[in-house]
């Protein structure tokens, strides 16, 4: 039974080391968390309205052919910034649910041109699901126009993701958040910011594989 001891011992404290090592982990990933989160609500508040050649609308959801209230906030910013000649043109993104529907992008250009917008400063694209394809195409169809600047236009805690995809692009872009939001609500709020925690998280770790 002496002899035991010291192998129990040994396994003990290898035990106790891998048990160490794990709440290490754990502690600085619960920290980085925290601090992804800070930073995203902090950024949430920044805004750069400066002349630009474009805004660039992130897509988000239609219902039966009319914008979502989400949607809606993020194009009547974009609407503002037009009116106010902050920028030339709009470039609406966001693809289709089904073969059926019209894309979020389309759905925007209606409700653009409904409220006074002509057709010729519009620019759609319709294949986009996810945040980096709507910047993606967005690029696109802006170097196609010959535009080179940008105002980046979503949900205040959808910029910093945003922002940060964009310059991964190399695009010349500020953040325009919606002054808009549908999520105005500390409830409605804080499921965002989790979600959008668990995104840019995500974006950071796939970078590498890119």
């Amino acid at each position: 039974m002496t002899r035991n001891m010291p192998a129990r011992e040994a396994r003990g404290r290898r035990k106790r080391t891998v048990i160490q090592v794990l709440a290490g982990l754990i502690g600085i990933l619960l920290i980085y968390t925290l601090y992804v989160s800070i930073t995203i609500w902090n950024y949430a508040q920044r805004t750069v309205n400066i002349p630009s050649d474009a805004a660039i609308v992130l897509g988000a959801a239609v219902w039966e052919g009319e914008p979502s209230p989400v949607f809606q906030g993020r194009i009547d910013h974009a609407l503002w910034l037009y009116d106010r000649q902050y920028v030339d043109k709009l470039i609406f993104t966001g693809g289709r649910s089904s073969e059926d529907e019209l894309a979020e992008s389309e759905v925007a250009k209606q409700y653009a041109i409904q409220h006074g917008v002509p057709e010729s400063d519009i620019l759609v694209e319709t294949t986009s699901t996810i945040t980096e394809q709507n910047l993606h195409y967005a690029d696109e169809i802006g170097d196609t126009a010959g535009l080179s600047s940008y105002l980046i236009v979503s949900d205040p805690l959808h910029m910093k993701r945003a922002m940060m995809m964009a310059e991964d692009m190399g695009l010349e872009a500020n953040p325009s958040p919606a002054s808009r939001s549908a999520y105005q609500s500390l409830r409605s709020k804080v499921p965002f910011l989790i979600r959008e925690v668990f995104y840019y998280i995500g974006y950071q770790l796939a970078a590498p594989f890119r």
